[in-house]
């Protein structure tokens, strides 16, 4: 029995009956050039990549796992030496702010009163009689008493009949002054606003837009179980956000986008970027001389908790502020390398690197103006107060309370344009050391990661002409065809 001749790795890969040709990438594997397992080795592999992701040789996962693996080891032992186990309780509460007693209420009636008639002084140029809402207070031990709040004309907040509100309680107050109103009932809106922006982005988004969400609802879990309390106990609150804001990021990133070479290189970028961002803002913190201490919040949370270091606080901030943004640009540049090397499985690293920062370059520019006029809109009110004060411009910018804003600006801003080159050239050497073939001296392919030889790097297999058997005419060896006559 004659075989055929035996199968080459230029051949074209043979297609299972149940497949078709566009479930197959260019290069014979299945799911495409941007599979994250090679299909040969497990037929039945998926990914939940953006798009195709290029294959993954077992030495690229090897040397990925080395770095990742004891990171992610750091983080998961941080989080049990530092878990906090709970908010530490308070035995007595200052009545400042949120530190005092909560409860729900009820404004039963609101009538219009003279404003001299309730002793109630108002600014020049403020006309209008005062409101005299009663309110019933429906939680707590008192719930069924009432009171009344004085609303002047000049008010910002206005009450309505039936209105929920929230009411504060000073025990230690004159009976009738006990109970105040302290912010109104929203909770309806809010909720109905985020079932809307839940609903949007699984639709717009489907499996991936779900897993955000879940990726989501474990980035406030990490921050309300393990972050906030884990400060609170008087831990460091940089060592708690490093641990607090890597555990979010491993979490978030890999859940939303698989666990994948492709993701692990937007991690490994978002590492450098945030130790990088860390090294810095230290430094400016201290060079600065910033306090931290420049608001009515951190005033409170340094006298009820003065173990609590609020430089470090703010250092902790700056980290988890630039945490989200730092994802986005991470992985929307190892993105553009994975798609770049598909459309060229040619293309060097060099080639790779200089066209992803050609889309990077455009990235930086929208996200850092995003960044500055975030943090501007923030302070707006404090902008108009210096405004107000007709100060110059040095003596507003040099001062603790802008200079904070400044510096947590540009610190978080460096931080981002510098994981754009970051997290290309890491991009586009692992896509190219992955995805290219080494020659030993022969030719022969050498072996790849998972012990098959290796095909040589060439952009594209083309399928070979079935070869056909010819009859060689007499006299003429087997392997020549016949020489054809002119005019025939």
């Amino acid at each position: 029995m004659t075989r055929g001749p035996r199968p080459s790795c230029d051949d074209p890969p043979v297609t299972p009956p149940h497949s078709t040709p566009e479930s197959h990438g260019p290069d014979g594997h299945g799911g495409g050039p941007g599979d994250a397992f090679d299909a040969h080795a497990h037929p039945h592999g998926h990914t939940h990549q953006h798009g195709p992701a290029a294959p993954v040789s077992g030495r690229l996962r090897r040397l990925i796992a080395a770095v990742l693996v004891p990171f992610a080891a750091f983080v998961g032992v941080g989080m049990l030496l530092l878990w906090p186990g709970g908010v530490p309780e308070q035995e007595d509460r200052t009545g400042v702010g949120f530190d005092r007693q909560i409860q729900d209420a009820r404004v039963t009636e609101v009538r219009e009163v003279p404003c001299a008639d309730l002793g109630v002084a108002v600014r020049q140029g403020v006309s209008g009689p005062c409101e005299l809402a009663t309110v019933e207070v429906t939680t707590g031990p008192d719930a069924g008493r009432t009171f009344e709040e004085v609303v002047p004309p000049d008010a910002p907040q206005r009450f309505t009949t039936g209105q929920g509100v929230k009411v504060a309680y000073a025990p230690d107050a004159p009976e009738e002054l006990q109970y105040s109103v302290f912010d109104v009932e929203r909770s309806v809106p809010i909720l109905l606003l985020a079932a809307i922006f839940a609903v949007a982005v699984v639709l717009v988004g489907r499996l991936r837009g779900f897993l955000a969400l879940v990726g989501l609802v474990a980035s406030f879990a990490i921050l309300t179980l393990f972050i906030l309390p884990a400060i609170l106990q008087g831990s460091n609150p940089l060592l708690v956000a490093v641990i607090g804001g890597s555990a979010i990021m491993l979490a978030t990133l890999y859940l939303c986008h698989g666990l994948t070479a492709r993701t692990s290189v937007a991690v490994l970028g978002t590492l450098i970027s945030l130790v990088l961002i860390g090294f810095l803002g230290s430094a400016f913190i201290d060079w600065a001389a910033l306090s931290g201490n420049t608001n009515d919040q951190t005033g409170l949370v340094n006298a009820l908790y003065p173990d609590i270091e609020i430089r470090g606080l703010l250092l902790a901030g700056i980290l988890i502020g630039s945490l989200g943004v730092l994802d986005d640009v991470t992985v929307t540049q190892t993105s553009a390398v994975w798609e770049l090397k598909q459309a060229e499985p040619d293309a060097s690293w060099i080639k790779l690197y200089r066209a992803g920062m050609r889309i990077g370059r455009d990235h930086i520019a929208s996200v850092v103006n995003t960044l500055v006029l975030a943090y501007a809109g923030a302070a707006l009110p404090l902008l108009l107060l210096f405004s107000i004060a007709g100060q110059s411009v040095g003596t507003v910018a040099f001062s603790e309370l802008v200079a904070e804003e400044i510096v947590r600006t540009l610190v978080g801003s460096i931080g981002l344009v510098a994981s754009v080159p970051i997290t290309t050239v890491l991009a586009a050497l692992v896509v190219s050391a992955d995805r290219e073939g080494v020659l030993p001296a022969g030719g022969a392919p050498a072996a790849d990661g998972g012990g098959r030889r290796a095909a040589p790097a060439t952009s594209r297999r083309t399928p070979r002409t079935p070869r056909t058997t010819r009859t060689s005419a007499p006299g003429r060896s087997p392997g020549r065809p016949a020489r054809r006559r002119p005019g025939s």
